[in-house]
């Protein structure tokens, strides 16, 4: 049976019962479980939002350290970058320059990192790109400086070797000033004797009585001995190493064979008028890594600097060669 309630009638001044069925208690609960559910959801989101666990405060205090030390590890690597462009600069414009060698192979010191998939198992996380950028630059300046290291071992071989590279670079005139009578012409274009047309000098022309001594310029074995009726004529090609070649041309004698070890100084034969040449002399050529180069800038073991600047105005001007 229902229990019975009273309220309170303001018109009639009198207390009315109340009787509730237990439909009004149904409406009666679902009102309060509505508003406990609203409570309870408002409640939950307001502490998701404004208060954090100890478990998330810990979380974002290690994501926190990981960037900060991703930052540093960055910066790191941009003054390591620093000392590794300076080391490259200084081995190729200084160390191998003073030894006459080639720069380092620029395909040897960029090499490849590998495909695509490298750092797929990286992949997947809030902070996936900056570790996968991080693992970039250090895998490239890994193999940078493994490069750099393999260069500095070809240098220091070549330090190693400096004795024999010194004897073995053209550093004297083939011909000695006492018996030069002038330098007839330089290296770079000039009128051929013959054609009379502008035609590139690949050597250097010492005009001298048919005779004179001729020197090696370096240390070096002969590659080649030839005596042609056209052409250089008589004339001796000897390989220095380290790059380096010289070949003597019109002479009217020669002194050495083939395979031939020769000193710097030593005399290989003697001026003549050999092959296509107008007049007698020697045509000098120098050969650095396959390519011909100005024999001028090799004369620097006997002359003194007057000397040498006089000679170098000398090669420089434009005139006739003499083959």
């Amino acid at each position: 049976m229902a229990k019975v309630k009273y309220r309170y009638n303001s018109r009639t001044l009198t207390y009315e019962k109340l009787k509730f069925t237990a439909g009004d208690y149904i409406k009666l609960g679902l009102k309060y479980m509505a508003i406990i559910v609203v409570v309870s959801v408002a409640s939950i989101y307001i502490f998701n939002r404004y208060v954090q666990s100890p478990k998330e405060i810990e979380l974002k205090r290690e994501l926190t350290f990981v960037k900060s030390q991703l930052d540093y590890i960055n910066s790191e690597l941009d003054t390591l970058s620093l000392v590794a462009t300076d080391l490259r600069r200084q081995d190729d414009e200084v160390y191998r320059s003073i030894f006459g060698a080639s720069r380092y192979p620029e395909h040897l010191r960029k090499p490849g990192i590998g495909g695509a998939d490298r750092y797929s198992n990286l992949n997947g996380y809030a902070s996936s790109g900056d570790i996968i950028e991080t693992r970039k630059r250090v895998s490239i300046l890994q193999r940078q400086l493994v490069s750099q290291s393999r260069s500095f071992e070809e240098v220091y071989e070549m330090a190693e070797n400096k004795t024999e590279m010194l004897m073995s670079i053209p550093a004297i005139q083939p011909v000695s000033n006492k018996d030069l009578t002038y330098i007839a012409s330089g290296f770079g274009m000039r009128i051929h004797p013959i054609y009379k047309i502008p035609k590139m000098h690949t050597g250097m022309d010492f005009t001298a009585p048919v005779g004179t001594e001729i020197y090696a310029t370096g240390d070096g074995v002969v590659r080649e001995v030839e005596k042609e009726g056209g052409g250089y004529g008589y004339h001796v090609t000897i390989n220095h190493g380290f790059g380096y070649e010289t070949l003597y041309a019109h002479m009217s004698k020669i002194l050495i064979k083939a395979g031939t070890k020769v000193k710097r100084g030593q005399v290989i034969g003697l001026v003549g008028n050999t092959g296509s040449s107008v007049g007698p002399h020697l045509h000098y050529e120098v050969k650095k890594d396959g390519n011909k180069v100005n024999p001028a800038y090799y004369f620097f073991n006997d002359l003194s600097p007057e000397q040498y600047d006089e000679l170098l105005e000398k090669a420089s001007t434009a005139n006739q060669s003499f083959d």
